[in-house]
């Protein structure tokens, strides 16, 4: 009778352990960890334009990037990328009703987020339509330069292997890219172009590629805008961008019409001139457009493509009344086997208190999800 009693106490309690459990993780209380030992994660941070554009929403973006280096160790974390848009607006010196930072305190706000990751992993910070500036033939130019050096963090000093100009002659890291080597025996290029990249940026891309020395190179091509959230190529409408007239009318700083950019690539000639050919480019990271978004499809050398589109900029109340975005992010889990990568969508804002650790984790199939490389 007492054997008996005890196997049901130990089942009780198994079963009651399970319970909670199941409970927490429905509740999204659990912290992210890594799903297998040996695995490596890249953290995708979505577009944070509306974080610095406000005072009050830049503490978000600080506590995001105070949790990523926090779990540099625990998630085993190789690189953090950021899809664009890093200010809202590269030329204003006065407030409206759209931020009451100028693009000095949004840049200095950017250099302050990126601190907390300098010395402690190497990250890509990619350029975004709102981190230009153009005049009316629509050349473009950036303070990006000012703030996004090599010389901030000597890992991405020592990890960068490729870099091209900008529109003004000058080498930057608008367009770069970094070499992490055997990941799990597979060596990674991270490779990064402008906004709608020029032209004669696709062609260096693509060389880039076809260059003998990364032949068996897993390379990651992040940039700004290349998919929707239809899961579609942006385009095929030519990109066009806009700038600040100088008048500020019922405190709106009033716009331009949209002005075409030359030779600027949208994401189907970014797939039909550089990603589609190349035999390595087997993953795309982008932003620009509010939402999730995810496409598979073949490269010409018959390997599967994942193509990830993470916006949050318009939740938590949008941009001009909202938070900034929920403080969420991207976790991709890079398993042992070289082949799969589990990607979750995790909240350290909703994280930090008891109160709104539930809304912590997106659950759907949209935010939660596996890959296969082949």
């Amino acid at each position: 009778m007492k054997k008996k009693l005890h196997l049901l106490v130990i089942c009780l309690v198994a079963t009651l352990s399970v319970a909670v459990t199941a409970l927490a993780q429905e509740a999204g209380d659990e912290k992210p960890v890594l799903e297998h030992k040996g695995s490596w994660s890249l953290i995708m941070v979505p577009d944070i334009q509306n974080y610095v554009k406000w005072g009050r929403n830049q503490p978000i973006l600080d506590l995001m990037m105070a949790w990523i280096e926090e779990n540099i160790e625990p998630l085993n974390v190789k690189m953090v990328v950021i899809v664009g848009d890093l200010v809202h607006n590269n030329e204003k010196i006065i407030n409206d009703y759209d931020g009451n930072q100028t693009t000095q305190q949004q840049w200095e706000a950017v250099s302050r987020a990126l601190a907390k990751l300098d010395g402690k992993t190497p990250y890509i910070a990619a350029t975004g339509n709102h981190d230009y500036s153009i005049d009316a033939r629509g050349n473009r130019s950036s303070r990006y330069s000012e703030f996004v050096t090599t010389e901030r963090n000597p890992l991405n000093q020592k990890v960068l292997v490729q870099n091209n100009r900008n529109e003004q002659g000058r080498p930057t890291l608008e367009n770069s890219a970094c070499e992490l080597k055997s990941l799990n025996g597979q060596d990674y290029l991270f490779l990064t172009v402008e906004y709608a990249p020029r032209d004669s940026i696709v062609e260096w891309a693509k060389k880039i590629s076809e260059l003998e020395q990364y032949k068996k190179h897993r390379i990651v091509l992040i940039t700004h805008a290349y998919l929707n959230a239809k899961d579609q190529h942006t385009g095929p409408e030519p990109v066009r961008w806009l700038y600040w007239e100088p008048y500020n009318i019922n405190d709106q700083i009033q716009k331009s019409p949209r002005i075409l950019l030359p030779q600027a690539n949208t994401g189907v000639q970014l797939w039909e001139k550089l990603v589609r050919p190349a035999a390595n480019i087997e993953l795309v990271l982008c932003g620009h457009i509010s939402g999730e978004g995810y496409r598979q499809d073949a490269n010409a050398a018959g390997k599967p493509v994942h193509q990830v589109l993470f916006d949050a900029q318009s939740m938590g109340g949008g941009g001009r009344s909202g938070n900034g975005g929920d403080g969420w992010l991207r976790i991709l889990e890079f398993h042992p086997d070289g082949k799969t990568v589990k990607l979750r969508t995790f909240s350290p804002f909703f994280a930090a208190s008891p109160t709104t650790r539930q809304f912590a984790w997106k659950r759907d199939a949209r935010n939660e999800f596996e890959m296969k490389f082949n």
